[in-house]
């Protein structure tokens, strides 16, 4: 599975990460906050939080809003 990062300009496309470098992340440091585009779905998002919950990692993924629009907002995700 891959997923797209927040972008750090507006006018950027997203970068794509996958599943098992985010895994990669979480092994090292033992915790990693992840900021994913609004192009994810939520239903991408729901399965990794459910693949890290299965490793006995604690996940918590909340939408966060950066503007007035509703398009201005991207997803922030904790695995502890």
């Amino acid at each position: 599975m891959d997923l797209k990062l927040a972008r750090t300009e507006l006018s950027a496309k997203p970068k794509k990460v996958s599943l098992s470098a985010v895994e990669k992340s979480v092994e090292q440091d033992g915790q990693s906050i992840i900021y994913f585009d609004k192009e994810n779905s939520h239903k991408d998002l729901v399965e990794l939080v459910e693949h890290f919950e299965s490793k006995s990692n604690s996940v918590y993924l909340r939408e966060v809003r950066f503007g007035l629009s509703e398009g201005d907002y991207m997803y922030e995700v904790h695995i502890l």
